[in-house]
């Protein structure tokens, strides 16, 4: 199978390619920036896969939203443009979203059948899948690949908090209460994998055990052997990010349920086992 990776260069996107090209599959990385072109690149192609997007980890300003948005919104919207009067359409598209789809919620628990949620990144996530789901117009069969917080070796947000957790001056982050779906990254490949060789829909790419946010913690600092004992004040999180901190202060509570349900079966479900296989 001939696959356009679109973001091949980011943490996922890497893993991906690398997958794709161990079981044999011929990949073509290609970028969202220029529309035109990455539809001339997919038109050849059997597969897409969308992985491309601005960081959601950044303090949001206005003109962060604009390019947050922009990335997801726009640019699919003119790349299908482009891709409609081009020669020849894959079969098959696959887009990246966020568990960000369903709002924040302490007592809550989301599935794939759950609406999305209200705020600034929930109405981002509604409207990238919209514009993934104009796929199905152009004779594609869609899925949306709803993650959660993406752990592996090399990259991700596990990166930015090893070194913290190294130094023995990890801890839990305000409350604590706030939940984590994580996913390691080995099983949000397989579960792209799973989408680009037959499943369509929503698929919730979060481990079936989530997490609160000072289980986390502890966890890491038990894999890391390592003390937790510092945590770190809502306020000084609110002050780096901005807006942007509801994502670590408030989280949600996936379960994977259709994704379990269409065959998927993870690799680490269990985060002590995840950590220890990432920090080996």
């Amino acid at each position: 199978m001939r696959v356009a990776v679109f973001g091949a260069s980011g943490f996922i996107g890497s893993h991906l390619t690398a997958a794709l090209s161990a079981r044999g599959d011929e990949v073509r990385a290609g970028s969202l920036r220029d529309p035109s072109r990455a539809a001339q690149l997919a038109a050849g192609c059997d597969a897409i896969a969308n992985l491309s997007g601005e960081p959601i980890a950044q303090r949001w300003n206005a003109a962060a939203k604009e390019r947050i948005e922009a990335s997801r919104v726009a640019l699919p919207r003119a790349f299908f443009e482009a891709l409609a009067v081009a020669d020849g359409h894959p079969k098959v598209f696959v887009s990246a979203s966020a568990v960000g789809y369903y709002g924040t919620s302490e007592t809550r628990t989301f599935t794939e059948a759950d609406p999305a949620g209200s705020g600034f990144l929930a109405r981002v996530c509604e409207r990238w899948e919209m514009q993934a789901r104009r796929a199905a117009e152009l004779g594609m069969r869609v899925a949306c690949v709803r993650t959660g917080l993406a752990l592996g070796a090399g990259g991700g947000a596990l990166a930015r908090l090893l070194w913290p957790f190294r130094l023995g001056l990890g801890g839990k982050i305000a409350s604590g209460h706030q939940w984590y779906s994580w996913i390691h990254v080995d099983d949000l490949v397989g579960i792209y994998l799973m989408a680009l060789d037959g499943a369509d829909g929503t698929l919730n790419a979060t481990a079936p055990n989530p997490v609160r946010n000072e289980e986390f913690a502890a966890a890491l600092g038990t894999a890391l052997h390592r003390p937790t004992p510092f945590p770190v004040p809502a306020l000084a999180v609110r002050a780096l990010l901005g807006e942007g901190s509801t994502v670590l202060l408030e989280g949600q509570r996936v379960l994977p349920e259709r994704t379990q349900r269409l065959g998927y079966a993870f690799r680490f479900p269990a985060l002590a086992p995840a950590l220890a296989q990432i920090l080996r």
